[in-house]
Parts: C-alpha cells; structure tokens; sequence
C-alpha cells in the first residue's frame, strides 16, 4: 500500500520510514490531521508554538537539534527528515 505517488517519492538516500515518523509527528501535534510526506507545515494550520514543539520532539527523539529557521524553511515533512538525517551523519 504505497501512498506516495511516483512525483512524490522520498530520494533513495532517505529512509522512508524517517518520512513516514515525521508525518506522524506532525499529525500528533496538528491535531490528528493527515500529513502527506510533501505537506506544508503552515497551510496544515502550523504556527511557531506547534513547531517548536516538534523541533524538541526531534532532539529529544533523534538526537538532532534543528533550527527554528530550518525547520520554518524546510516546511514539509520529507525536508525536514533530510535535516534530520544530515543531523545524524555529522555525530
């Protein structure tokens, strides 16, 4: 059962299942919404508050420290799972 489309796919080098964990996320924090891999977090009703939660959901979870801007600029879930990966590469 792929809910990605082929147009939507996350690049090989990113685990899907990392995309899949921050959609999830970002549902449990907006409100149980559906979240789609190439979602943006402010058209889903996202704000600074819902974001920083989910920036201390990241660092407590993965181990990464994002960025408030990072974070606002990467703006979907398959963006900000590329920040978290290049977050792990570098420990």
């Amino acid at each position: 059962m792929e809910k990605m489309s082929e147009g939507q796919a996350a690049p090989s080098s990113l685990p899907t299942t990392l995309v899949q964990e921050m959609s999830a996320l970002w549902e449990e924090h907006l409100d149980g919404r559906e979240v789609g891999a190439d979602d943006d977090f402010f058209e889903l009703g996202g704000n600074s508050l819902i974001g920083i939660k989910i920036i201390d959901r990241v660092s407590q979870d993965y181990g990464v420290q994002l960025s408030v801007r990072d974070f606002y600029l990467a703006q979907t879930p398959t963006r900000v799972a590329e920040l978290v990966e290049q977050g792990r590469a570098r420990t």
